[in-house]
């Protein structure tokens, strides 16, 4: 018998499928909220601040698999923070640029040289020049020169007593060239200052007195006066030492009535330091003050001018300095020993020579 019977094709086999179970979000950083693939619901992440130029944008669309979206997440985290660390240095930038630049150009509070012109010799000599003055005082006994700080707008100037003292006349010209009548205000022969008051002047360029006690030993410095006459003549050294005591004389000349003995304006003021006497002979009435010392060149002609440290500031009134003499009676050049009377000094007499000071 045969069996007709025909075999029946079979089906594919699909396993059942388990049940339905929510996928739950996770948090990479605070704040970022990704949702895993899956049926349940989604959630759409807000895009990332704008980064840097060096960070790639990230292209949307489905991830194969949740270990890369999790890379998504991560990278988001990252662009984030870059972000924050671009705009702070952005606005380190804007602070460098806008904010002043260190070596932008502009005075220094309180002095007269520029921020580009700070510590040099010639930022100081053209700063402080305009308020250097010559002075030219004549009495029975001759002419001598000297030079002067000029301390207020309206004229007036500071110098030695012994540049004006005995001075019939005295005449002032200043760095321009332009020539004043001056007269005395006020002495004080004990400290070798006197104030004197220009005639008709306004407008000046005052100095800038600075603090003689910061002044230390090393220091560099700026000497400008009118040695020999030579109108602003700027030379430059350091400080040498300080508290020297020098003696000079306070009377006209340093002349002593007993011996008849004259100055002798070419050679310099005559002093006394270390026991010794220099440039002639002090005579018998004589004042000693604290002084700074300096191997700045000075010479005949630079007594009341400025001692300058290199803010511009006056740190002393130059007052001696030595000038030995060749065999033949001539004038020698500087030897780097010069003295100048310290600006804290002038400050604190300053008021007594404004109400004519005391002889």
């Amino acid at each position: 018998m045969t069996d007709d019977t025909q075999p029946q094709p079979q089906q594919p086999y699909y396993p059942p499928r388990p049940p339905y179970e929510p996928t739950r979000p996770y948090q990479p950083e605070p704040g970022t909220t990704v949702w895993p693939a899956g049926p349940g619901p989604t959630a759409t992440v807000p895009p990332p601040p704008a980064a840097p130029a060096a960070f790639a944008t990230v292209p949307s669309g489905p991830a194969p698999h949740r270990r890369a979206r999790r890379g998504v997440g991560l990278m988001a985290a990252v662009a984030i923070a870059a972000a924050a660390v671009g705009g702070g240095t952005a606005t380190l930038v804007e602070r460098w640029t806008d904010g002043g630049s260190p070596t932008a150009a502009g005075p220094v509070p309180g002095t007269n040289v520029s921020a580009s012109s700070l510590g040099t010799v010639a930022g100081v000599a053209q700063a402080v020049s305009p308020s250097i003055v010559e002075i030219s005082a004549s009495s029975t006994s001759g002419k001598s020169t000297g030079s002067g700080v000029i301390v207020t707008s309206d004229g007036e100037v500071v110098t030695n007593n012994h540049v004006i003292s005995g001075a019939s006349q005295i005449s002032v010209r200043l760095s321009d060239g332009k020539t004043y009548g001056a007269e005395v205000v006020g002495t004080d022969p004990d400290k070798d200052l006197a104030l004197i008051r220009l005639k008709g002047a306004s407008g000046l360029k005052a100095a800038t007195l600075g603090d003689s006690s910061k002044v230390r030993v090393g220091d560099q410095v700026v000497a400008i006066g009118s040695p020999e006459g030579l109108t602003g003549t700027v030379t430059s050294g350091i400080v040498s030492a300080l508290d020297r005591d020098v003696t000079v004389a306070k009377e006209d000349g340093g002349q002593d009535q007993g011996q008849g003995q004259q100055w002798d304006p070419r050679q310099g003021w005559p002093f006394e330091f270390g026991g010794q006497q220099f440039n002639g002979d002090t005579g018998s009435s004589k004042t000693t003050y604290k002084a700074i010392q300096t191997d700045a060149s000075l010479n005949p002609g630079n007594s009341g001018g400025a001692l300058i440290n290199m803010n511009g500031e006056i740190i002393g009134i130059n007052s001696a300095m030595y000038s030995p003499s060749s065999a033949n009676g001539s004038t020698a050049g500087s030897v780097g020993l010069g003295f100048a009377i310290p600006v804290n000094t002038l400050k604190a007499d300053l008021d007594s020579l404004r109400s004519g000071g005391r002889s």
